[in-house]
């Protein structure tokens, strides 16, 4: 039986058990039956599954601030961990950038089957790992173990997920190596910033803090994503859990397993979803849709002869219906591929081959080179590098020769309603005082109480703008 269909088998016939005394017995027998069969499902899936979830831990090292009594004492050792799930038996491992960014050491707790083993035990091989690459933008990152033959993990396809569908999510919440729980997928395609191409599947299945890099799976032990991040007011679960769409990070994953990085494509234009306002003043064949509002000069886009006011109809022969799916859609193609676009150009179809050329992104280099625990701006929730000369080369533009550019940001840290900070700012000023360097943006924004307002000055694209909103 469909685990999904057996599960509301069961209340259906736990309802059905409530009414008249002469069937009760039989079916609440029925519902027992069900309930047990769904039960062995999901604990069979468990078994097939958690051979492939492993913990990481990761030592760093950094300086520790404040005067230190001996020389020994300027390093401070710092310690993190997560989950992981092994995708290739050769020892290929994918995680969060975030467990394993500035380590300097990996361990990696490899899960030990042992027939007749007690319940009170696991049992695990402790091995070393190293971080074969990370991408920010993703916040996903690969590890590799000298370890041959291991259980590895299939990719399911996360297009095909629905709302309601039952998952299961794996890792180590709180250090507890090797939990399961289980939920629905509250939502697909989630955007968790303005304008990021980067989406989230929703699950109402319990993360928490050590989780992070862990599976998410579908029934049938396929993995659908890899839990990332969590809402929470209060640091716990509350049931606003977000993974790393499958389909997403296979691509990540097969493009650091190829080079080590991964290259970002684009064609050059700038979509926006259509509305009906926006296509009565633009006279559009249809007001609803895909238009595009910029095509950049010298780009693939350009020279295939695209241009603004056309409709994306279709990419590979899959409807366009806002903006968002088209930058989702082109956002898992590799630099060197081809899409096919069907467009409409006032009445008349078109069909256009454009190749995917490689995104320009110094700054995508950037936060990957650089220590999330000693760039963060915990309270602005971003990391940070103080501007220098050899920063400002290569950037497009710098109004100023001190300040700190955000090098990415971290979801949700910002309320989007306020606009938030984008990688590539430079903050200026905090509150009418200059900071040259992230130290002293640090320092300012720690020192504001809960509440008070704070204005940034900062640089955008060239142009000067202040980004007002209230501390938390």
């Amino acid at each position: 039986m469909n685990r999904v269909v057996a599960a509301f088998a069961i209340v259906s016939l736990l309802v059905d058990a409530t009414r008249g005394s002469g069937a009760a017995a039989q079916t609440r027998s029925r519902a027992v039956n069900t309930a047990a069969e769904l039960s062995g499902s999901l604990e069979a899936t468990t078994r097939l599954v958690s051979p492939s979830v492993v913990e990481i831990f990761a030592t760093s090292y950094a300086a520790r601030d404040g005067l230190v009594p001996r020389t020994a004492d300027l390093v401070t050792t710092e310690r993190a961990s997560g989950s992981g799930v092994i995708v290739d038996a050769e020892g290929y491992i994918v995680t969060n950038a975030h467990v394993v960014r500035g380590a300097q050491r990996l361990r990696v707790e490899i899960s030990v089957p042992v027939v007749g083993q007690s319940v009170l035990a696991t049992r695990s091989r402790s091995v070393t790992g190293e971080v074969v690459g990370i991408d920010v933008e993703t916040d996903l990152a690969v590890v590799r173990v000298n370890e041959r033959n291991l259980t590895a993990l299939t990719f399911g396809d996360s297009d095909e997920l629905k709302a309601g569908q039952i998952v299961l999510a794996f890792g180590s919440p709180m250090g507890l190596q090797n939990s399961v729980s289980l939920g629905v997928v509250s939502a697909v395609a989630r955007q968790l910033q303005p304008e990021s191409p980067m989406i989230y599947v929703q699950t109402d299945a319990s993360i928490n803090p050590g989780s992070s890099g862990g599976p998410l799976v579908d029934v049938n032990g396929r993995l659908v994503g890899i839990n990332t991040l969590i809402l929470s007011g209060a640091g716990g679960n509350e049931g606003l859990g977000f993974a790393a769409p499958s389909n997403i990070v296979r691509t990540v994953y097969e493009q650091i397993r190829k080079s080590g990085r991964v290259r970002r494509g684009e064609i050059g234009v700038r979509v926006q979803t259509v509305t009906p306002v926006l296509a009565a003043g633009l006279k559009l064949a249809r007001d609803h849709g895909v238009v595009l509002a910029d095509v950049r000069p010298g780009t693939p886009a350009a020279r295939v002869g695209l241009r603004p006011r056309d409709l994306v109809i279709a990419v590979d022969g899959k409807p366009m219906e806002n903006g968002r799916q088209f930058q989702v859609g082109l956002y898992r193609r590799g630099v060197g591929d081809v899409v096919t676009l069907d467009i409409l150009r006032d009445d008349a179809p078109l069909k256009v081959v454009v190749s995917i050329a490689e995104r320009h992104d110094p700054l995508g280099n950037l936060a990957a080179s650089i220590d999330a625990r000693q760039n963060l701006v915990p309270r602005l929730g971003v990391l940070g590098v103080s501007l220098d000369p050899r920063l400002a080369a290569m950037l497009p533009t710098v109004r100023a020769l001190s300040g700190v550019v955000i090098a990415s940001t971290v979801p949700g840290a910002i309320d989007s309603r306020d606009g938030g900070l984008s990688p590539g700012d430079i903050v200026y000023a905090v509150n009418r005082t200059s900071v040259s360097s992230l130290e002293e943006l640090r320092a300012i924004v720690d020192a504001l109480k809960p509440g008070d307002p704070v204005v940034l000055h900062l640089e955008r694209d060239g142009e000067l703008m202040y980004l007002a909103f209230t501390i938390e």
